[in-house]
């Protein structure tokens, strides 16, 4: 990055958060100047002010002041709702956006065509992994757009905010596709571990000898995805936040489903699979509206062969939890 090029960051949800301390961080040992920030809720940019970063009083404000700016929100209608906001900023001439968002390709290449009329570059850079990737800088990171603006991003990269990047075309909407596509495997992987734990359970195999051989003969995915569900985490403690959020992961594989019909394709196992991400809100919405993981899908399919949602780590976890605050 050019010594004198002012770096931005637009929104601070869990992921967003993480990444944009990784980049303050950066920011900090490298002496460069100080990351600028802006969230809706102003408090969660506390953590950052403590690292250095200067919280901004507007999107406007933070563009006018940036070369380089970061965007991490939750969904589409969010993303749009920046991008509108961006372009009330009377001059976006040499400006470079990064949307780390998880949207529809579709989102993307609008996003894309807004800002490119209006001079800037924009560049899709989904990543891969929850919050604790984040906090690590351990995600993988997708790029798609101009190689100008990917090369005056690569100092934020790999060692930054990612363990690697893929560069994956010009059009930042290919990321954007690739990153949906990589959601569909990674819930198709929680529906099939979910289906086969329920399974070991239900006939006394056991979970356990189970998930070693997923850990020594399927990969770390495999291993991963059955660890959400054995240690609890498709079901959080009470107050706690999920690694990944139910929600957002519904809107992950309704974009992959619909982006499948769109081009005559289908993902069944994601229907599948997104039939119990919604049982799993329902479930959720019935208990207070308690979050879930997006691998609370678990859940559902215990449910179906006659066990409880919650498995025996969860309950003797909670037990614990209650008999301590009692």
């Amino acid at each position: 990055m050019a010594s004198n090029e002012q770096v931005g960051w637009i929104g601070l949800g869990s992921m967003g958060l993480a990444m944009a301390q990784n980049i303050q961080r950066f920011l900090q040992r490298d002496k460069k100047s100080q990351l600028r920030f802006w969230n809706r809720t102003a408090s969660r940019g506390a953590p950052l002010e403590l690292l250095g970063a200067i919280e901004c009083e507007s999107i406007a404000q933070l563009v006018i002041e940036c070369d380089l700016i970061f965007i991490s929100t939750s969904d589409d209608a969010a993303l749009n709702a920046i991008v509108n906001q961006i372009l009330t900023v009377k001059d976006l001439d040499g400006k470079l956006f990064v949307d780390t968002t998880t949207v529809h390709p579709n989102t993307t290449k609008q996003a894309n065509g807004k800002l490119k009329k209006r001079n800037a570059s924009f560049v899709a850079a989904p990543v891969f992994g929850a919050t604790p990737a984040a906090e690590s800088g351990t995600v993988l990171m997708a790029m798609g757009g101009p190689s100008h603006a990917i090369d005056r991003l690569a100092p934020f990269g790999k060692g930054v905010l990612a363990r690697e990047v893929m560069i994956v075309s010009d059009q930042p909407e290919k990321a954007t596709l690739l990153k949906t596509l990589g959601n569909f495997i990674v819930a198709g992987t929680m529906e099939i571990v979910g289906e086969a734990q329920v399974l070991a359970e239900k006939s006394d195999l056991g979970t356990d000898m189970l998930e070693k051989l997923l850990e020594l003969n399927f990969g770390s995915l495999m291993h991963s995805s059955s660890t959400r569900m054995t240690q609890g985490v498709y079901l959080p403690e009470e107050g706690q936040s999920p690694w990944s959020n139910l929600d957002l992961g519904i809107k992950d594989v309704q974009h992959g489903i619909s982006y499948a019909q769109n081009v005559g394709a289908r993902l069944k196992v994601a229907e599948v699979a997104l039939d119990n991400m919604a049982r799993a809100k329902d479930f959720s919405d019935a208990h207070g509206g308690r979050p879930l993981d997006s691998s609370s899908g678990y859940g559902i399919i215990r449910q179906d062969s006659g066990l409880d949602f919650e498995n025996a780590f969860v309950k003797e976890r909670d037990a614990r939890k209650t008999n301590c605050s009692s």
